[in-house]
């Protein structure tokens, strides 16, 4: 028997998603949001609230990454959940980590984190429900020590975190429970 929860952010596993743009000045703002998915296969959709600093970023700079937190950069990322660039302009710089410019967006490559993508904005789309930032994605790069040998991002060696919003915790993807469009197929002969 289910017993009632009453309404609560209900879906599980949501990403770890490190939002990156630079400032009007050139600095490099991060931001962790969970509220995030691709929305076809160039484009991702961020829920991010207006007021946020790096949504303010994105809107100027019309380009922005977004990189997977990983296990190892476990601290760094919820600092960037913690922090506000509204109310800390040095909040990059606290973490030490690095960042290139892409060479492909006007935004910057949080170096640490192993897997990126680029996007250039597409759109923001503003309802009375609903701020979300639309990026196309113009490239996925990877490090080689997350890829298996086919040259394919492998989860396990990602290591990428997942927010559970039930507990607020991070857990760590990796095992394979079973293939998709394969799964199922058996329930496809049942007429």
């Amino acid at each position: 028997m289910k017993k009632d929860l009453g309404v609560i952010p209900s879906v599980y596993p949501m990403p770890v998603l490190m939002i990156a743009a630079y400032d009007e000045a050139g600095n490099v703002n991060v931001m962790n949001a969970a509220w995030g998915m691709t929305c076809d296969t160039d484009k991702i959709a961020l829920f991010i609230d207006e007021d946020h600093k790096t949504t303010k970023n994105i809107r100027q700079s019309k380009a922005f990454t977004v990189a997977l937190a990983d296990r190892a950069h476990m601290a760094e990322a919820d600092f960037f959940g913690i922090a506000t660039g509204n109310k800390m302009p040095d909040k990059f710089a606290r973490t030490g980590f690095h960042a290139v410019k892409s060479t492909r967006v006007n935004a910057p490559i949080i170096e640490e984190f192993p897997l990126v993508m680029e996007c250039e904005l597409a759109e923001v789309v503003e309802t009375e429900n609903l701020h979300a930032v639309v990026g196309k994605v113009v490239n996925v790069a990877a490090e080689e020590a997350v890829l298996d040998e086919k040259g394919k991002v492998d989860a396990e060696k990602l290591q990428a975190l997942m927010f559970d919003q039930f507990r607020n915790g991070y857990y760590v993807t990796g095992e394979q429970a079973g293939r998709a469009w394969n799964a199922g197929k058996d329930l496809m002969k049942k007429a």
